[in-house]
């Protein structure tokens, strides 16, 4: 009798841990006083040739 509310409850835990999970993925990033902020976009790669000109980046490399 008493395992199935302690069984009940561990569902319900596991259920919110599940739930609350891509919440805190979608925000990873923190300030110094460890505040979630908004992670900051990254810069677009800048390709130069040899002589050092800007030039159109090659795409990425298929991996398979």
């Amino acid at each position: 009798m008493g395992f199935r509310p302690f069984l009940a409850a561990l569902s319900v835990a596991v259920l919110m841990g599940a739930a609350a999970a891509p919440v805190s993925a979608a925000t990873p990033c923190r300030d110094a006083k460890g505040k979630f902020i908004t992670c900051p976009k990254p810069k677009p790669e800048k390709c130069r040739d040899a002589k050092g000109k800007f030039t159109k980046c090659p795409p990425p490399a298929a991996t398979h």
